[in-house]
């Protein structure tokens, strides 16, 4: 197992006294391990990952956040503050794979905010990330076959009045499917879906549990 170790890039900004922005970044290194060109890709590309999103809190969103502040004290408003929250779980951590989701949830008013999930897959002898594809590499119509596990499993959560879909839920999964988005599990994989993309707000980030071979 490699030791992974958290660090944190945390502030809040005021405008005119009063704080309009807060953000909180939580962001993994890997510490002792045995794999270091993979180690020093992992770090490099969190620790950027990490500042460029910093960069756009205190930049962009700082700003809108000013104009809103002025907004509402103009027309008598409550002040609202803008909020940017990133956080990781690791999902699997032997010999040389490491996987992660981060999910990213961002504040810039209405009823609720909005969450952004990404994943990171990595081989750290190589220290490149690991396609989808590697884990069905005797199956030319691997994808075709996920897609019709997720399909199966949303029916099931439907029977079993487990979850919630928009309609047209078996096209939004073909249309929204990212080999991108999944993460690692023992023996599994899990393919995630954005919010709004197969299923209304309440239903969260929609993931599915996908076995593969030992």
């Amino acid at each position: 197992m490699n030791e992974i170790i958290n660090y944190r890039l945390k502030n809040e900004l005021k405008y005119k006294g009063t704080v309009v922005l807060k953000y909180e970044i939580d962001y993994p290194q890997i510490g002792l391990t045995q794999y270091f060109q993979g180690k020093e890709k992992f770090n490099t590309y969190n620790k950027n990952r990490a500042l460029e999103l910093e960069k756009y809190a205190q930049g962009e969103l700082f700003e809108q956040a000013k104009k809103t502040f002025d907004f509402n004290v103009e027309n008598g408003y409550p002040v609202m503050v803008y909020e940017v929250v990133e956080k990781y779980t690791v999902t699997y951590n032997f010999k040389s794979i490491v996987s992660l989701y981060s999910d990213q949830y961002t504040f810039t008013g209405g009823a609720h905010g909005n969450t952004i999930r990404t994943s990171q897959n990595w081989e750290l002898r190589t220290g490149t990330q690991i396609p989808l594809q590697y884990f069905f590499y005797n199956n030319q119509y691997y994808v075709i076959d996920i897609l019709k596990e997720i399909n199966r499993q949303i029916e099931v959560q439907i029977k079993n009045n487990m979850g919630q879909y928009f309609d047209n839920y078996c096209q939004l999964v073909i249309e929204n499917f990212n080999l991108n988005n999944y993460y690692i599990l023992p023996n599994h994989i899990v393919i995630y879906y954005q919010q709004y993309d197969i299923a209304p707000y309440s239903s969260g980030i929609p993931t599915f549990k996908i076995k593969i071979k030992d």
